[in-house]
């Protein structure tokens, strides 16, 4: 019989089995779960250097605290996966992130051990500070709160908030920052030069001294002499920390790696902290990986590769990404007019403005994880006579909108939203699906909202968006390839509230806003095999909708069916507006409306969400059959 490589991780059913362990168990326990993580992920792919980074203090924290009722909360949870193999789960990683398997975040439906669901970043301390409260006024089978947020993730203003009503309160709460200098691109702000400044003056050995004595939470008798000499050691290598002036004791920096170090102070602050307590533990993402060490951004999310080499599996590309073909358009636009700035708010990357950073780094800025602060800053950039683009993804720009209202739309300001990853994003599912930008921009006083039905139509779109100075304009665009069209060498700013026709026919017409124009198309191929030939259009714009077109389409023919890749609410809800107030619905006109459903879908491969979603040629196809089998033909004025 070949003896197990994870011996100890084999007994490990859940965290209640870690507690009897030995340190040195828990040592190699980290060591074991640290490979099982790897070779999980290599199967998978997923996000592999945040959680990497976290083993420790994984394997510490489920040692330490009395999981599940004591909650443990991680802030965006991306790092979550060996907590996932150490809570009843390990059977199941080789599900993660596909249809009907783990999700690649913490989910409440998933497990007792997941008390809080994440994805979006800066929300931990918040949620940890309801817990807590929420135990404090009695509520049942709730012990202690823990939050564990990243540096990236404390340039979020939420978090600050939550820091702030917790130092008030004076709640026993517990705050792990896992400061590892990274959060998906290297951070920014002045927070980051104040945390590096916090560990810089000290070698560890004598913050680990300190942070083993726990100092505040010593017995009686020892704590003034104990809390003067690290008054002392304070004043003499970083001084006070923001943290102790918004009402938090600071235990820290310690090695988040150093697993007798992590021990002490968390069954110190466990049997002795009475308030709010933050503990700092300096971490290293990607850590025992070297590929992931070595990555430009840790190993954050990978596709499924060798484990000996780190090479990654990646299907050859047959078209450029609509993310590059923005960015590079952008760059095109840019480069012939200098008022055009780029704004991200910490998906450099994702976005494809580290290219545009590239070229003009002087006019390109990473806001970190402030989406709120994002939207105002680029309304401030618009007003001055610059030209924003304010890339955003779909999901995120959620989190900025009362300052896109306000501070945009309410002022007119034209900034240029660039919204990446909108439709189904698959493997990241429903906390990263582009649903609801159409709807919660379309009937917004002023705004233009676009959506490209290919890589081209976004070549033109971007440069659309640079000609345009009436007032804000968006533009959508899926993740993923393009479909593989011809380029256009420049873009063409489309005239605003301008679509196009694309096939003339009879009977049918099938109005597409967006990237299911691909689907659209197949499925005419289908009907023209029955007998049907259904005429096709772009809509380009949701806001102005093309009202010449809209109403020469429901004229001419007996159904008119909208296909889009957004919730209810969006284009199809603003079609229907029009074609009531005009009175076509009094000549009986059959429409429907193709949306994604009133559901928050599970991660899948695409094409599974799209399935799941009815958005797919053959659905659209069911639908043509089912309109035109419905009632008599109309009569025709």
């Amino acid at each position: 019989m070949t003896a197990s490589d994870t011996p100890l991780l084999d007994r490990v059913a859940g965290p209640a089995d870690l507690r009897p362990m030995s340190d040195r168990d828990l040592r190699q326990l980290a060591d074991e779960l640290r490979s099982e993580t790897i070779q999980a992920v290599s199967r998978t792919g997923g996000h592999l250097g945040a959680g990497l980074g976290v083993v420790e203090l994984t394997v510490a924290l489920h040692a330490v605290f009395d999981t599940p009722r004591d909650k443990l909360i991680w802030d965006v949870s991306h790092q979550s996966y060996p907590h996932k193999i150490l809570t009843g789960r390990r059977d199941r990683m080789g599900t993660l992130r596909q249809r009907a398997g783990l999700s690649g975040f913490t989910k409440r439906t998933e497990s007792p051990y997941d008390p809080f669901g994440a994805a979006h970043a800066s929300t931990s301390i918040s949620a940890a500070l309801g817990f807590a409260t929420g135990r404090e006024l009695g509520a049942d089978d709730v012990g202690d709160a823990i939050a564990v947020i990243g540096d990236g993730a404390l340039t979020g203003g939420m978090a600050y908030e939550a820091l702030n009503h917790a130092g008030h309160l004076g709640t026993r709460l517990i705050v792990v920052l896992n400061d590892n200098e990274m959060s998906i691109a290297p951070p920014v702000g002045a927070m980051s030069s104040y945390l590096s400044r916090l560990y810089a003056g000290a070698p560890f050995q004598d913050i680990k001294a300190v942070a083993k004595g726990a100092v505040g939470y010593l017995p009686t008798p020892f704590q003034e002499g104990a809390r003067r000499a690290k008054e002392m050691l304070k004043g003499m290598t970083f001084g006070g920390t923001l943290f102790e002036e918004l009402g938090f004791s600071y235990v820290g920096p310690i090695d988040g790696h150093d697993m007798d170090s992590l021990l002490s102070v968390l069954r110190t602050v466990k049997s002795r902290a009475t308030g709010p307590i933050l503990i700092h533990a300096i971490t290293k993402k990607g850590k025992g990986f070297r590929p992931a060490e070595s990555a430009v951004d840790g190993g954050h999310a990978t596709s499924k590769f060798d484990m000996a080499t780190g090479e990654q599996s990646k299907a050859k590309s047959n078209a450029p990404s609509y993310t590059r073909v923005f960015a590079e358009s952008l760059i095109d636009e840019a480069g012939r007019d200098d008022r055009i700035v780029a704004i991200t708010a910490a998906m450099p990357d994702g976005t494809g403005l580290n290219l545009f950073a590239e070229r003009f780094p002087a006019r390109c800025f990473d806001v970190g994880i402030a989406e709120q602060h994002g939207v105002t800053f680029c309304a401030g950039l618009a007003a001055s006579g610059l030209k924003p683009f304010c890339a955003i993804y779909s999901t995120f720009l959620q989190r900025g909108y009362d300052q896109v209202v306000h501070d945009v739309a309410l002022q007119n300001l034209p900034v240029r939203f660039a919204i990446d990853r909108a439709g189904l994003v698959g493997a990241d599912g429903a906390t990263h699906a582009g649903s609801f930008d159409v709807a919660y921009l379309s009937n917004l006083p002023n705004f233009t909202v676009m959506a490209a039905a290919d890589e081209a139509e976004l070549r033109h779109m971007v440069a659309t968006a640079a000609a345009h100075e009436a007032g804000p304009i968006a533009f959508r665009f899926p993740r993923g390839e393009g479909v593989g069209v011809e380029m256009p060498e420049r873009g063409t700013p489309l005239e605003i509230g301008r679509g196009r026709m694309i096939h003339e026919g009879e009977r049918v017409a099938l109005l597409s806003f967006g990237a299911r124009l691909q689907e659209v198309a197949a499925a005419r191929e289908k009907l023209i095999a029955r007998g049907i030939s259904p005429s096709v259009a772009d809509a380009r714009f949701a806001k102005p909708l093309d009202r010449d077109l809209i109403l020469r389409l429901a004229r001419d023919h007996e159904a008119l069916i909208t296909i889009e890749e957004g919730a209810v609410g969006g284009f199809g809800s603003h079609v229907a507006q029009l074609l009531s107030e005009e009175g076509v619905f009094d000549d009986g006109l059959r429409f429907r409306s193709m949306v994604l459903p009133d559901a928050f879908l599970d991660q899948g491969a695409p094409g599974e969400m799209y399935a799941e979603a009815g958005l797919t040629a053959a659905d659209i196809e069911r639908k043509v059959l089912e309109a035109l089998d419905i009632g008599v033909m109309r009569a025709r004025a």
